[in-house]
């Protein structure tokens, strides 16, 4: 398998973190958001995905799958180690609508393609740009953080990290690097915090990656 993705990229951090969680090798190929205008325009990775987004995760047989909820998904069904997901049907449901909140609610608010639209076709200051960012970063992690009192123990549900996690960690790592205040978020630091205090998380961390800049 091949990994196309991003050293910074939250969706592309995500698969990585799946891929040590369920002990799987991957070949890794740097797609670069912003040198040359782009990589992900380029019209060799346009074939492999039409949304002109990373990840994309090339099996040995050539198929290319995108999106990195059904990657992941992927993923869990090549192996029994460590399931991203409960086997309860309820407990199953309450992981997937966080992992969802984070991936189709917070992060697509936030991603690159917005950012570099609200500044560039807008013309929006780097300040309201940051604002909008601070804005739907505090509206997600809020229900989230109110979701966590009830289901969290060390991981976002129970004491094993499940999707959810996988998902919450790379949102984090990004609303802090944009310098959105945490302490009105205790759990989600102290999950955060566990979960990279693993090995799975810690390898996929951006700065560890061998096209971080």
């Amino acid at each position: 398998m091949k990994l196309y993705g991003y050293w910074r990229s939250s969706a592309a951090y995500r698969v990585r973190i799946a891929l040590n969680l369920k002990g799987l090798s991957c070949e890794q190929q740097s797609v670069h958001l912003v040198k040359d205008g782009g990589q992900q325009h380029q019209d060799d990775y346009v074939a492999l995905n039409a949304q002109h987004l990373v990840p994309t995760l090339v099996l040995d047989d050539g198929t290319a799958l995108t999106q990195s909820l059904a990657i992941m998904d992927y993923l869990d069904g090549l192996s029994d180690s460590n399931p991203l997901l409960p086997k309860d049907a309820v407990a199953r449901a309450q992981v997937q609508a966080m992992a969802l909140s984070i991936a189709c609610d917070i992060h697509p608010l936030n991603n690159l393609r917005v950012l570099q639209y609200l500044s560039k076709d807008l013309a929006l200051s780097d300040e309201a740009k940051n604002a909008w960012y601070h804005h739907w970063i505090h509206t997600g992690f809020a229900a989230i953080e109110q979701q966590l009192q009830q289901h969290a123990g060390r991981f976002c549900f129970g004491d094993k990290p499940t999707l959810a996690d996988v998902c919450l960690v790379p949102q984090v790592y990004n609303a802090e690097r944009f310098k959105v205040p945490m302490d009105r978020y205790p759990n989600i630091v102290r999950i955060c915090a566990n979960c990279n205090a693993l090995p799975a998380f810690m390898d996929a961390l951006p700065e560890n990656q061998p096209d971080a800049q």
